[in-house]
């Protein structure tokens, strides 16, 4: 089976009747042959009839866009486990100066049922609300926009150092839960990465592998149809080893590796900017080296680690480009991570100035998207969908300063002199960034679209 490039956002799909079809995606893995996609598809002792559908492809990361989905916003009354403020506000007290966020979501398409009232006032005087993940109506709804724009999915974002706590880990399990039922229902896929961020380093691996066999085995969390595959297996991701900030081993971290692989995975490291040379936020220890290159697939951290289109640049340059460079001569795939601004004011109690890095209308976005697929990446990790505490939230947030909270520090998306950007620029964006990646477009130094 055959179909032309331009149409990689597609799936293959296939049914044995007509009459009441129960599409299915072909899993065979699919090979670019001149100007045309193909999968070779063996006989089967039935007829098959064919389609391409409006789904991810599940079975390859490459091609591919995947943001983070961090899905750690609770709310008092959202019947969670937690059933109180986590990540919108410092403290449970809801109001202007303990607040954690830079950015504000918009809302408007909400229904009632999927808003949770703050102690913060609109200007015409009205409650400010917010969301919450554990609502599953909210994240289908951030599905449907990923669908509608074409994107691919996410890495749910899995905090290893909350899971001890049974209300935690009942929480995690509830926002898995929903982020599986928002791919399935709009076609996008979607892995577990772990972030092992202030996790407890004698329990770490024991953590790691406890909870792993509990997503594998109690909520199989692969055997969805969603979930993304890589190379023939289920993708996880770690992210954290490594860094200065952790004084984990060489050795810990390769019998992390391992035991993933042993499960049957392809494995994803979220590793320091500078682990190839051992330098800078990496660990020193020359073990790091056999240990980063364990990984199948290797994803630098690469936000607030330049802050201009000039940083971008050369951050393409002395990074980007040696370290595809040395992915490819060991066989390991590589997925640097773009980020469309940064700002934690709030999330810092002000130590750092409001729109830290700012955006640019989209610009900056723009240019690491552009770096990056002309260096020759062939996948993209998209910091993040939802992470308003840092400003490198993607979803659709507020345009201008009439729609915020009034009191507040929050940097609305006219920031930086661009003035007509509707709410969902930068998921339209995205969108035009994967399909650069696919090769659906052009290759583009500048954005291809007008708001």
């Amino acid at each position: 089976m055959s179909w032309p490039t331009n149409l990689t956002s597609l799936s293959l799909l296939f049914a044995t009747n007509l009459v009441s079809p129960d599409w299915q995606v072909v899993t065979n893995a699919c090979v670019l042959s001149g100007t045309q996609y193909c999968a070779t598809v063996p006989n089967a002792a039935q007829p098959r009839f064919f389609q391409l559908g409006a789904t991810v492809d599940p079975s390859t990361l490459t091609g591919k866009m995947l943001m983070g989905y961090q899905g750690w916003f609770a709310c008092p009354g959202d019947h969670s486990p937690m059933n109180k403020w986590e990540h919108w506000f410092a403290n449970q007290t809801p109001v202007a100066t303990n607040l954690t966020v830079d950015f504000w979501p918009d809302l408007s398409e909400c229904d009632p049922d999927e808003l949770y009232p703050t102690n913060l006032k609109m200007a015409d005087g009205s409650t400010a609300n917010v969301y919450s993940p554990w609502n599953q109506k909210t994240v289908l709804r951030h599905f449907k926009w990923m669908k509608d724009n074409h994107l691919d999915g996410v890495f749910l974002q899995r905090f290893t150092s909350e899971l001890g706590t049974p209300s935690n880990f009942a929480w995690r399990n509830g926002v898995a839960s929903n982020v599986c039922a928002g791919a399935e229902a709009y076609g996008r896929v979607f892995a577990i990465m772990y972030d092992i961020s202030g996790q407890n380093e004698a329990t770490l691996l024991s953590t790691l592998t406890n909870d792993w066999l509990y997503m594998l085995n109690t909520m199989n969390i692969t055997n969805s149809t969603r979930y993304i595959r890589h190379k023939g297996k289920p993708v996880v991701a770690v992210w954290g080893f490594g860094f200065t900030s952790r004084t984990n081993t060489p050795a810990e971290a390769q019998t992390a590796i391992s035991f993933f692989k042993a499960t049957g995975c392809t494995v994803m490291g979220g590793v320091p900017t500078y682990w190839r040379t051992l330098t800078s936020d990496s660990n020193t220890n020359a073990a790091w080296a056999a240990a980063y290159r364990s990984f199948d697939i290797i994803s630098p951290w690469s936000v607030t680690r330049f802050n201009s289109l000039s940083g971008a640049d050369s951050f393409k340059v002395n990074l980007i480009i040696p370290d595809l460079a040395d992915c490819t001569a060991h066989g390991i795939d590589y997925m640097p991570v773009i980020f469309p601004g940064f700002s934690w004011y709030n999330l810092q109690d002000g130590t750092y100035p409001l729109n830290q890095i700012p955006r640019l209308g989209g610009t900056f976005y723009w240019e690491q998207v552009y770096n990056a697929i002309s260096a020759g990446c062939t996948m993209l990790y998209g910091a993040m969908f939802d992470e308003m505490n840092e400003g490198t939230a993607m979803l659709k947030m507020v345009p201008n300063a009439s729609g915020l909270p009034v009191g507040c520090s929050l940097v609305p998306l006219n920031s930086d002199g661009y003035v007509n950007l509707p709410s969902d620029w930068y998921l339209r964006l995205a969108d035009q960034a994967s399909q650069m990646l696919r090769g659906d477009i052009p290759l583009r130094p500048s954005i291809p679209i007008t708001p």
